[in-house]
């Protein structure tokens, strides 16, 4: 099979929000594939613009409202009739050969559901991207980089990066796209851990290799911030309670230290600080209050994946 064989079982999502600064980077790798759907989450910068200069022939699809990643996803998913779909994010620039190589790696194992390449830092070091744990995460992102240990080849994994993914649509159908009730963060650890629980394997594929920036899909601002922060909170006790029944005996403590941390950094004029556990405090709040994380407007637009024919 050729590579353009290969390419033509392939589509591509990528979900942007005010992402026209690595747009222009991230989808040009991607023009050999099938199709490339690019979901605007309602972006004020040039996102719209730059993605239809920096790909002739890409689908835009301009969104009135930001749906959050997971749902900006299942948006663009619902577009596609390819045998595979590559999730991709803005500020992930796929290597020449990564994509032929996460769908051959596809073939060998017909019982993958998910497929994930190695991720890089722009300096060229490996990030921690398989197999964490729901709250190991944000401890691992903060290790050294040159300190993680490299597969020498496939593997079987628990986890895959939502950074890059490739999913196999046919199982996509039997478990379903992702948990619309999550807005942002956590969503890739829920589908994997669905994934698994529904019989599918996940593969960790290292010979694939994508550059990845990490945190530049969106200008960083305070409001960003303060928005990823409360999410990421939220989140993680919504996973925690859908799979493990934990949510509230972790929520608790996790609302002290929060609002510990806030009142502290406060104190001491350390404002950025401040407002990261503030927001998480809020997050974590919410949650237990029953707030959802999705307002009125997002559950609106949000568009179910359809179901699919067996085989496809």
């Amino acid at each position: 099979m050729t590579a353009g064989d290969v390419l033509s079982r392939v589509g591509a999502v990528v979900v942007a929000y005010n992402s026209g600064a690595v747009l222009k980077s991230s989808l040009p790798p991607l023009s050999g594939l099938a199709r490339v759907v690019v979901v605007d989450n309602a972006s004020a910068d040039d996102t719209v613009a730059v993605a239809r200069a920096a790909l002739p022939g890409v689908e835009v699809v301009e969104n009135r409202v930001n749906l959050g990643y997971g749902n900006g996803c299942n948006c663009g998913l619902a577009r596609l009739d390819t045998e595979f779909s590559l999730l991709v994010n803005p500020d992930a620039v796929m290597e020449p050969e990564a994509v032929r190589l996460l769908v051959e790696a596809a073939d060998r194992y017909p019982d993958a559901a998910i497929l994930g390449p190695a991720l890089l830092t722009p300096e060229g070091k490996v990030e921690l991207s398989h197999n964490l744990g729901l709250f190991e995460q944000a401890a691992c992102r903060r290790k050294r980089a040159d300190a993680c240990l490299v597969p020498e080849g496939d593997l079987c994994a628990g986890f895959v990066s939502g950074a890059v993914m490739l999913l196999r649509m046919s199982a996509i159908a039997r478990f379903g796209g992702f948990d619309p009730e999550i807005f942002l963060f956590y969503e890739d650890t829920e589908l994997c851990l669905r994934a698994c629980r529904a019989g599918w394997s996940l593969v960790h594929v290292p010979e694939a290799r994508v550059t990845h920036a990490g945190g530049g899909s969106s200008r960083p601002s305070p409001r960003i911030d303060r928005l990823k922060q409360w999410h990421m909170a939220w989140s993680r006790l919504h996973v925690e309670r859908k799979y493990h029944r934990r949510a509230a005996p972790l929520a608790l403590p996790l609302l002290l230290r929060h609002g510990a941390k806030a009142l502290g950094y406060g104190l001491i004029f350390c404002r950025a600080k401040a407002r990261r556990h503030a927001a998480r405090f809020c997050g974590t709040w919410a949650f237990l209050a029953g707030r959802p994380a999705c307002d009125a407007a997002v559950r609106a637009a949000r568009v179910p994946l359809p179901p699919m024919e067996e085989g496809r």
